[in-house]
């Protein structure tokens, strides 16, 4: 009874006075936080002091007094590693104090405010670490890596060391070093092929060239542990792609047994080649040397040999130049388009502003820089009768100027399409087939025709001048023109030293390209052979003779182009190797039109100069270069062209597609693709040429064909021999013939039989060669039977492998 009259009274309490309770609560709170913000507020009314955060309170008392400075624009002396108040990445440089008496208490509670510069990031290409000097002196540290099961590939490693040794002691080559020789099997891979060794020595110069002697085994070996590391060196995310790029160069070495594989499809040096691949891309294309193989039941000693002494070489080039040549990295950046020749839009960006206006001033009315023959204008120049001259004066012999001046358009022209100007008026343009012969992609038609390796060419002319404008001229007006020779003349032995310095360095240039062939590019830097077709009239030098005699001296074969226009001048010519005519018209409408010559009596020059090479084919080999043009040359000309045969009586007659290499001036010369013949158009003609040739009875047949090129070869009947085709060259031969002295014929220097592989009907293309298409696939080629050709003929049929 008592507890419940006690829970009544006090619950009657609690609603009576509850609202007095919560407001009194609510006063000692607010009290007690103004108690303790005057507390805080008091702190911060002291002279010099400065309000931190709590978790700040520790390390403040334990910092020194000297850690900051009171005072307006004082510096602060801050340890790095205070990443609370001062970010790394930031350099401080000034930090604004003031004393507290001077600021207000709401700005006392700010972060502090920090003046200063941030540290940029430093750019890779401008990491002094990796900036070669070029003219700082380094010494050369061949390594020479080998592996091997049976030791076969450890001796011949040690001959590689032993010819090194002989570099390394030769006093002009002081800057290699002796070389070393390591075995895969011992070696930890991530000391040489993570990155390149590092010496202990401070300022040491030494860089390191790798050389790689590798066997090939179709079992598991080190190798296959080898190239599992090169290949997951490459893919791992934690290094660089290229962390060999600091390497000064490679190359790689391979053996193989062909009679286990045959080609290197079948795995012949299979294992070389993927190291040299991965390799290449450890380093950042540093290949300093093609790949070299040899069969081990064969040919292993001499191909070993060969590619040392490429590497010696390359070690004395890279003492004298520093680098690797003209490739950027190393030289595996060489053009390898299948294209004949870039595209030129315009010629004038390349000439300074000040070039251009000073030639605007000195020829106000020239519209065409390249047709020089139509300076001058029609009316002719005031005299004046009137004022009579008592004196007679001398005429002053004009000037001569170069051809092509080094500050002339034309110059510029034809650098930027790949040429080296030699001299005023030569120059010299490594050949698209010389580049494909190399990697064992294909010669062009004068191998399949004549026997010609296309990487033992050179392509150079004496004359860059000529006197037609050709509709189908790969240069399209950048090339200078004219009838008479008015230019300085240079010396046939400066030409030639030129042409053959020029040639081989750009030889040189492609040793770094994927798929060079080790043996063929030390064959190449031995010429051969040397085209004069390369651009302009090479007749029209004034010194062809002298120069083509230069060119035997060196037993360099010369096959000399002309466009019939120059009767004198090939009258008086000596005899080459081959002479060539271009026949590119049947009539004279039709010549005026495609070829457009200089000379008002070209129709007459060029039934002359036909006549004239009738003469000369008793004494050397002659042949009509036709180059079909559709539109222009194709429709209703075979007979007019087998009139022309008969007239000439050539030993060979070739009949070509005309190249179509899409620059600006093919547009404005009125050709397009739609000009270009296909093949089996070329094969129409030729065949319909053949019937019109033996319905006027000569003697001719056709020989040979290189679909590749869209070219095929008719022949005179005087180079079958029992039945068989003999259209090749016996180049010795005619090295003889030229030291006997005398007259001698054609026939004294015929050749073997021409291929099989070259027959009409073949295709044309050496089987030893690997055909590809533009993107680098194999081409496999089907042979099919085909009527159209009659008589049991075959054609090839490109098939991409997949």
């Amino acid at each position: 009874m008592v507890e419940a009259l006690l829970s009544a009274g006090f619950l009657a309490s609690w609603h009576d006075y509850r609202l007095v309770i919560f407001l009194l609560v609510i006063a000692l709170v607010v009290i007690a936080a103004a108690v303790q913000y005057g507390r805080e507020y008091f702190k911060t009314r002291r002279p010099g002091s400065y309000a931190y955060p709590k978790s700040l309170h520790a390390e403040k008392s334990e910092r020194k007094s000297d850690n900051f400075i009171s005072g307006p624009n004082k510096k602060r002396t801050e340890s790095r590693d205070d990443s609370v108040l001062v970010d790394e990445r930031i350099e401080v440089t000034h930090v604004q104090t003031r004393s507290v008496s001077n600021i207000s208490p709401r700005l006392r509670l700010e972060p502090k405010r920090v003046i200063g510069t941030k540290i940029g990031r430093t750019s890779k290409s401008h990491n002094p670490a990796k900036v070669q000097t070029i003219t700082q002196s380094f010494h050369i540290q061949p390594l020479v890596f080998f592996s091997s099961l049976t030791g076969t590939t450890e001796s011949y490693a040690k001959q590689v060391i032993d010819d090194l040794n002989k570099v390394h002691e030769d006093k002009q080559s002081s800057s290699i070093l002796q070389p070393r020789l390591y075995d895969l099997s011992y070696i930890d891979y991530d000391d040489y092929f993570v990155s390149p060794p590092r010496s202990t020595k401070p300022n040491d110069s030494v860089r390191y060239f790798y050389l790689l002697v590798l066997p090939t085994y179709n079992i598991d070996t080190i190798l296959s542990n080898f190239l599992a590391h090169l290949r997951e060196t490459h893919h791992d995310f934690r290094i660089d792609t290229a962390p060999l790029s600091a390497l000064l160069g490679y190359s790689v070495f391979g053996f193989g047994d062909r009679e286990g594989w045959p080609s290197e499809e079948e795995g012949f040096c299979s294992q070389a080649k993927e190291v040299d691949k991965w390799m290449a891309k450890l380093t950042n294309k540093k290949r300093g040397f093609p790949l070299g193989m040899g069969d081990v039941k064969s040919d292993a000693s001499y191909r070993l040999k060969e590619w040392t002494v490429g590497i010696e070489d390359l070690l004395r080039t890279i003492t004298e130049t520093g680098g690797l040549g003209e490739g950027v990295p190393g030289s595996g950046e060489a053009v390898e388009s299948d294209e004949e020749d870039e595209e030129i839009q315009e010629v004038t960006p390349l000439l300074s502003t000040k070039t251009v206006s000073t030639m605007k001033k000195r020829l106000p009315t020239l519209t065409n820089l390249s047709d020089l023959e139509d300076l001058g204008g029609s009316s002719p120049l005031p005299i004046d009768f009137t004022v009579s001259n008592t004196k007679s004066t001398t005429p002053t012999p004009p000037t001569l100027k170069p051809m092509v001046p080094t500050t002339s358009p034309t110059h510029a022209a034809l650098t930027k399409q790949g040429y080296t100007i030699i001299g005023t008026h030569s120059g010299v343009k490594i050949c698209r087939w010389t580049k494909s012969a190399l990697r064992g992609r294909g010669s062009c038609y004068k191998h399949s025709f004549y026997g010609i390796a296309s990487h033992l060419c050179m392509e150079t002319t004496p004359s860059l001048s000529c006197s037609n404008k050709c509709v189908f001229c790969w240069r399209h007006g950048t090339n200078p023109v004219g009838t008479t020779w008015r230019w300085q003349v240079d010396p046939p032995g400066l030409i030639l030293a030129g042409a053959i310095t020029a040639h081989l360095q750009k030889i040189k240039s492609l040793r770094g390209v994927p798929g060079v062939r080790a043996e063929r590019f030390q064959e190449a830097l031995h010429i051969r052979h040397c085209a004069l077709s390369l651009v302009g009239e090479p007749i029209f030098y004034p010194h062809i003779n002298a120069f083509v005699a230069l060119l035997h001296a060196r037993r360099i074969s010369s096959f000399l182009v002309c466009n019939a226009q120059h009767p004198e001048q090939l009258a008086a010519l000596a005899p080459v190797t081959q002479l060539y005519v271009s026949i590119d018209a049947s009539n004279r409408e039709s010549l005026r039109q495609i070829d457009r010559p200089l000379h008002r009596d070209f129709w007459e020059r060029f039934t002359r100069c036909l006549d004239i090479l009738r003469a000369q084919r008793a004494r050397m080999r002659t042949v009509f270069r036709l180059t079909l043009v559709k539109g222009f040359n194709i429709d209703d000309e075979v007979e007019g062209y087998a009139d022309l045969v008969a007239r000439g009586l050539p030993c060979f007659v070739e009949v070509k597609g005309v190249t179509y290499c899409g620059t600006a001036g093919s547009g404005a010369a009125g050709l397009t693709m739609r000009n270009v013949p296909f093949y089996a158009e070329v094969v129409a003609f030729v065949t319909a040429l053949d019937r019109a040739l033996a319905a006027r009875g000569l003697a001719y047949g056709i020989a040979a064909e290189h679909a590749h090129s869209c070219c095929v070869l008719l022949a005179s009947t005087r180079f079958r021999v029992g039945g068989k085709w003999r259209t090749l060259i016996d180049y010795d031969a005619f090295f003889a013939c030229l030291q006997r002295g005398g007259d001698f014929a054609p026939e004294d220097y015929m050749g073997g039989e021409t291929p099989e592989w070259a027959a009409w009907g073949r295709g044309g293309f050496d089987p030893r060669d690997e055909r590809v298409d533009r993107k680098g696939r194999k081409i496999v080629v089907v042979e099919e039977e085909e009527e159209e050709r009659g008589m049991g003929q075959r054609k090839a049929v490109e098939v991409v492998g997949g």
